[in-house]
């Protein structure tokens, strides 16, 4: 498996993030924890979870320290990374913002509008760096999208992210479950939807969460916009797909062919700059909010 490196060119000069790592499930170890000990920009220092055990496994092949309490987490590192149910990033990311932690925060923000409001709250008061694990964004092919849909005219947009993760195996977990695809896809879909046709102003939503569901956005440009979203269909693979209409051809993002590993080195590199500018970039707890509160939106006009 790929450490995620491959993509990162330019030397990185200065020193390496120290980040603890809070979880210890198949997404922690995947990625998280093996993306941050690939370095240089950042180091795994230590790993915090609830069950001991599964803590000891994801530290234990990058020689990381297993720390036995999240307080003892804190005191050794200068950033953290969660990678844990959004009820409990919302809690405990709060307290390492108020530490003076920088965070690599997974979406949504929290498993609610209130939640993820006082997380991007206690972030801004604690003038802590932020930045959000929205993958696709991190991924050079999904950039160079971004990049010319921004000269485009959009009149209408179409997008689908589909899979069978909630069908059964290791993302079948019971919050995903609980609360269906809007909360875990749609940040994913909004975010790009978002960044590729222009601000969503209003946003419909209509369906069951957890089997499919629709999302109907409008435009500050005028644009409209449809998502459709689930976790609960049998396809070989996960659907990523986003379609721009207007008065040229259609561009199209069609995320089969992508090599997610691309967007590893190129997340840790952004995450390392900021914390050791200072200086956050687009894809920080303030854009989570934002998602968050079009999530609800969606909700609320079901």
């Amino acid at each position: 498996m790929s450490t995620g490196t491959s993509t990162v060119t330019s030397e990185w000069s200065g020193e390496a993030v120290r980040v603890g790592l809070v979880g210890a499930g198949p997404w922690a170890r995947g990625v998280h924890a093996r993306v941050l000990a690939a370095g240089p920009e950042t180091r795994l220092t230590g790993v915090w979870a609830r069950r001991p055990e599964a803590a000891r496994e994801t530290a234990a092949p990058y020689g990381a320290a297993v720390a036995a309490s999240f307080e003892e987490l804190l005191d050794g590192c200068e950033a953290v990374a969660f990678a844990v149910p959004p009820a409990v990033q919302a809690e405990l990311a709060l307290r390492a913002a108020r530490a003076g932690k920088a965070l690599l925060l997974e979406k949504p923000l929290g498993i609610d509008l209130e939640s993820a409001r006082r997380l991007a709250d206690a972030v801004a008061e604690a003038g802590v760096v932020s930045q959000v694990v929205l993958s696709n964004r991190y991924h050079p092919v999904v950039r160079q999208f971004l990049a010319t849909a921004r000269t485009l005219d959009v009149s209408g947009a179409r997008a689908s992210m589909l899979s069978g993760a909630f069908l059964g195996g290791p993302f079948a977990t019971p919050w995903r479950l609980e609360h269906g695809a809007l909360l875990d896809l749609g940040p994913h879909v909004l975010d790009l939807l978002d960044a590729a046709v222009g601000p969503v102003v209003g946003i419909r939503g209509t369906g069951d969460p957890r089997r499919w569901y629709e999302l109907t956005c409008e435009h500050a440009n005028g644009a409209v916009s449809q998502a459709s979203l689930s976790g609960s269909v049998n396809v070989p693979e996960g659907v990523t797909r986003v379609e721009l209409y207007g008065a040229r051809p259609p561009l199209v993002l069609d995320g089969a062919g992508l090599d997610h590993e691309e967007a590893w080195p190129v997340l840790r590199r952004e995450f390392a700059t900021a914390v050791r500018t200072g200086v956050p970039r687009e894809l920080d707890a303030r854009r989570g909010l934002r998602l968050q509160t079009l999530l609800d939106q969606a909700l609320g006009q079901r």
